[in-house]
Formats: C-alpha cells, structure tokens, sequence
C-alpha cells in the first residue's frame, strides 16, 4: 500500500525523487530466490499529485523497487484499482507494462483482457494459470472501455474453462475478498473457496482484511493426504503504515511445487513480515519490512528501543499463536 506517511517518508526533498528500495532491503535476497514472486499493488500509479488514503496514487517508484527487490507478477484487481479514474488504470498498466513487469488483474479494454487472461506462466517446466479477482472498487463505477476482474462466479467458471484450454498444471485465484480487520474467514469466503476448488483451483490466496486469516487445506481425497488444495484466506498487511495491532505486518507464503503425474503442492511455509519505522537521517521515519523469523539478529541490526521490540515481538507472538489455531 502507499500511505501519506509512506509518500513523505520516500521524499528525497533536496531532489524531489522518491526512494523505496529500503522497504524491501531486508526481504530482498529471500524474494528474489523465488522462483516466481507475487505481490498485490493495492495502489493506482496515477501520477501526481501523490496521495494516500482513500484514493491512493503512489509515485511509479514503489512498484519499480518492488520489482528490484525481485517481485515478479504484480495484481491490480482490488478495491482500490479504480482509485485514480480511467487514467489511472490505463496509466498503472503503461508503468508495469514499461518496466517489463507482468500484471494480470485490470486491463485496458476486452481486446487486452482475451488476449492476456487468465494470465500462464511456465516455470521449470510447470505451466501455472494465474486468476485475479476483486469484491468491488469501493463504489467508484468503471469506466468504458475499460476492466476490471470482479467477483461474478459465472464470469469466473468461464475464465476457469479457458485457462484450462492452455493445459495448465496448476490453476491459481488470487482474490480481494472478506471483512476488513476479521481475523477469521467468513461463509461467503468459505462459499467461494469451495466453488473455486469445485471447479478446478488448485490454490487460493487472498487479500483485504488487512489481517491475517487461517490458512487451510482442503483435501481431494481424504484417503491421500498428498494432494490437498491450499487457502490462504488473508495475508495480512505487507508495506503499508496501519499500525495497529494485527495490521502493523503481514506474510509472505511460500509455496514449492512438484510436477509428477499431476502437479501438487509439497511443501509451504509462512514468512511473517513486520513494518518497521526507524527514524530517519534528517528527520521522519522509514518504512522497513523485517523478517520476524529473523527475530534476534533483527532487534540487534536495528538497534531497537525497549518499545518497539515490544511491538515486534507481540506481532510476531500473534501470528505465531494464530496460525497455529
């Protein structure tokens, strides 16, 4: 996300330039290891003016040092893509397109949208189909020509039918859906998951609560707990300035495939990230994501006061005894 305090504190004010690459500087060696990393870019790159909530336009440089920091496929369809009007769908889109970032999730018009979706990559030679959908764009009304990827299952099961016209080995949703601040899923979520799975997702991950929900499998067979669909329901926070308890961090979720007979998920595991504010040479803060499994040798490298180590540590506490639920 891009939050005012976010824009002010990447301000370079002697040159006018913005400078994110800290945010990422603690997670970058462990993103750019991925084989394919993906983030959610809850922000439009509008232009200026820079603003934040509620109607957010972050300067082109926050999506270009996510991509330094080796963030492969970025997704635009959630309830802020419509934030900055036509202009700023179309002109998010020339950014990500200009800087050789693949995007998937908000197109230009139909012609970009059948030509480009569902977005295949191929990796070590496992073709993965990548949907991306969103609830809504809080009230602000697309326009002509125009798309954005809302939730609408009939709509869904004929993407879901197409992707599988390219033979996909593993067919993954990414969805902007829930109850922000909820720490549990809900029915509707639930719902969802199950038709996604019915028809065909092989994994969901998840965004918009702004906290972390429980991640679930869902087993084909119960006699073979081998092959299992796997929900993420909410990643929580990533690069953003909530911070309240619960909102102050989020997770990266790695995700190792193997393709045999049919491909599976083998193995996950969750990396949970702290949004860290130390001050700033010059006055201000930054905005830095650290590793909470890291722990120790991040209290030590940052030199962190008695009441920010109580922050981390409570984050870090949290997610730990939630995720075990």
């Amino acid at each position: 996300m891009g939050h005012d305090g976010q824009i002010k504190s990447a301000l370079d004010s002697k040159t006018g330039t913005y400078h994110y690459d800290t945010c990422f500087s603690q997670i970058k060696d462990f993103v750019s290891s991925a084989d394919i990393a993906v983030l959610n870019l809850e922000v439009t790159l509008a232009g200026e003016p820079y603003k934040g909530y509620p109607q957010f336009s972050s300067p082109d440089e926050l999506a270009l040092a996510a991509k330094k920091a080796g963030f492969d496929l970025f997704i635009t369809a959630n309830n802020h893509s419509l934030d900055g009007g036509k202009k700023g769908v179309e002109r998010t889109i020339d950014v990500l397109d200009n800087n050789g970032i693949i995007r998937t999730g908000t197109f230009k018009d139909s012609v970009q949208r059948e030509s480009g979706y569902p977005l295949i990559i191929e990796k070590n030679s496992i073709r993965i189909a990548i949907l991306n959908y969103t609830y809504g764009t809080n009230g602000l009304v697309m326009k002509y020509p125009n798309i954005i990827n809302y939730i609408d299952t009939s709509i869904i099961r004929a993407d879901i039918a197409k992707a599988e016209t390219a033979s996909p080995d593993f067919i993954i949703a990414t969805l902007h859906w829930g109850l922000e601040y909820q720490r549990l899923e809900n029915k509707q979520q639930n719902a969802l998951a199950d038709f996604l799975i019915k028809n065909g997702v092989d994994c969901i991950i998840g965004s918009h609560p702004h906290v972390i929900q429980p991640i679930r499998k869902y087993y084909k067979d119960p006699s073979d707990t081998s092959f299992y669909n796997l929900v993420v329901y909410s990643l929580g926070n990533f690069i953003s300035n909530q911070g309240e308890r619960y909102r102050d961090g989020g997770l990266m979720v790695e995700i190792e495939l193997q393709k045999t007979e049919k491909t599976k998920v083998t193995d996950f595991s969750t990396h949970p990230v702290f949004v860290y504010k130390p001050p700033k040479a010059g006055g201000g803060e930054e905005f830095v994501l650290i590793p909470a499994n890291d722990w120790e040798n991040m209290i030590t490298k940052f030199k962190m006061s008695e009441a920010d180590q109580l922050y981390f540590s409570t984050f870090r506490e949290d997610t730990e005894d939630h995720l075990k639920k």
